[in-house]
């Protein structure tokens, strides 16, 4: 597995030797994975939605719509 290095202050790393039972190698590969996997969602979501000619009002709008049916069908599975 390859490695990295990074810079973090000071304090930061202090704070981090009073929590020796964490494995801060271990946080820190599952938050990069979820950061890479977010960026890569939007990258798609990004193709996918260049040739869109819905207005960001109209998306606004789908989206609560969306949002609303869904709260609807899981307070109706008793959620």
């Amino acid at each position: 597995m390859p490695n990295i290095t990074i810079a973090i202050p000071e304090e930061l790393k202090r704070n981090m030797d009073v929590l020796p039972e964490l494995n801060w190698s271990a946080i820190i590969r599952t938050w990069l994975a979820e950061k890479v996997k977010r960026a890569l969602l939007l990258k798609r979501l990004d193709t996918m939605l260049e040739k869109s000619e819905l207005t960001e009002e109209e998306c606004l709008r789908l989206g609560e719509k969306a949002k609303a049916s869904m709260l609807k069908k899981y307070k109706a599975e008793g959620w």
